[in-house]
């Protein structure tokens, strides 16, 4: 691989770890990932086994950059147990060599007790909870195995996790059915204590055919307005220009309107920043493209560095900027750079665009105007940090900069970018 190496040098610094597989303890309706157990059909079971967690981790902080994020994932990788994971936080520790880790965990809930909530805060793990909202939301299509709703047993965990002082996140899908209803979505989570949203889009389509999307996809005109009613809601929470709650996507654009790389990689122009790696070491070039097609190799044969900038991780990154004439003349296509790849239909002439693309357009015409002022705001309080951190800081924080973990988060939060959108990333 090391051919390659010429066409990027990407620091490693972000992993997402499916420890189970596509092993999971709900039957969720529109789970895109159940599927992919055919990949992996020589097991019935899928785990990942304590020497090569242990191999991943040793490269990871061997190759990997001053701050590295493991974000661990499923199926649901709660299934691993307790000690699997504290043994991981061992790991980090043992090959640390001075590295910065921040650890994310997304799971269902159904398996938080007393004792995970603990070691959760102890550890400092961010959590992403899948909890869709109100319960006639919720056990719309997050059921278990039998079909019965699991909204009591997320609620629980959420609250047990709250009071035990983890950091919560809600991730939310929206579907044909919760897309009605963004007031009732947005007003549950912030009650319930999960000010930090992030809300996923459900984009599927027919096995046989990309133009047909799957019943329980989103309109994309309703999830244009429901985006647009999101954005009023959390809006109207600001203490001036401060947002008072956090919704992912709308904070990453404000980093798009001051000039930064927003952290949210459907927003970037290129993707294959990150990668994944299955329960047997198979490394993938993005979670959605867990596919033989996008397989990089394993991490028994090959080093995590070279998959990362290997040609067919570049060729990865470099579909996203294959767009119709239409988004390239499009005034909004500096913000969205068309959208998550997962998310382009085929049209009758070959070409893919974006399903959601007049969502994306029916929120930007609303929401433009307000975006600029609130970045201007942000842009004006990073100037006021910079001007009192003295010559040094003032170079660190030039506009065209990434991000310190100690500089004020460019969302406009007012707090620091390691427990904001840095956290889990640093």
């Amino acid at each position: 691989m090391q051919e390659n190496a010429s066409l990027s040098n990407k620091r490693l610094n972000s992993l997402l770890i499916k420890p189970a597989g596509p092993d999971c303890n709900m039957a969720c309706t529109y789970c895109f990932y159940l599927s992919k157990a055919d990949l992996f059909s020589t097991t019935p079971r899928h785990r990942m086994s304590p020497d090569l967690l242990e191999e991943m981790i040793r490269q990871a902080m061997e190759q990997g950059d001053r701050f590295l994020s493991f974000g661990w994932q499923g199926g649901e990788p709660t299934l691993l147990g307790l000690d699997f994971f504290e043994r991981a936080v061992e790991l980090q520790k043992k090959y640390g060599q001075g590295k910065v880790v921040g650890n994310g965990l997304q799971t269902n809930g159904l398996l938080i007790d007393s004792k995970w909530s603990r070691f959760l805060r102890e550890y400092r793990f961010l959590v992403g909870l899948s909890l869709d909202g109100p319960e006639h939301i919720h056990n719309r299509y997050r059921t278990d195995s039998g079909g019965k709703g699991t909204w009591n047993k997320v609620v629980d965990a959420a609250k047990r996790m709250l009071d035990e002082g983890v950091a919560v996140n809600a991730l939310v899908v929206v579907n044909d059915y919760s897309v009605q209803f963004p007031e009732e979505i947005y007003t549950f989570h912030k009650e319930l204590g999960l000010r930090y949203m992030q809300f996923i889009p459900c984009v599927e389509f027919l096995p046989e055919e990309r133009a047909k999307p799957a019943r329980f996809t989103v309109p994309a005109e309703k999830y244009g307005e429901f985006l647009i009613r999101l954005f009023d809601l959390w809006r109207s929470d600001f203490s001036g220009y401060r947002a008072t709650t956090s919704i992912r996507w709308f904070d990453a654009l404000i980093y798009s309107y001051v000039g930064l790389e927003p952290p949210d990689c459907t927003l970037q122009q290129e993707c294959g920043t990150y990668l994944v790696v299955e329960h047997n070491g198979d490394v993938f070039a993005c979670d959605f493209f867990v596919e033989t097609s996008w397989r990089l190799g394993n991490i028994l044969e090959g080093r995590l560095g070279e998959f990362l900038n290997s040609k067919q991780q570049w060729e990865f990154g470099r579909r996203k900027t294959r767009l119709p004439q239409e988004c390239i003349g499009c005034s909004w296509l500096r913000y969205c750079w068309g959208g998550c790849p997962k998310d382009r239909m085929v049209l009758p002439d070959g070409t893919r665009k974006n399903y959601l693309c007049e969502a994306y357009k029916m929120f930007f015409r609303h929401a433009h105007r307000e975006l600029q002022q609130i970045a201007r705001v942000v842009e004006w309080q990073v100037g006021q940090e910079m001007a009192t951190g003295g010559a040094e800081a003032s170079q660190k924080n030039r506009p065209h900069r990434q991000v310190g973990r100690n500089d004020p988060c460019p969302c406009g939060s007012g707090r620091k970018y390691k427990f904001c959108h840095g956290y889990g990333k640093l």
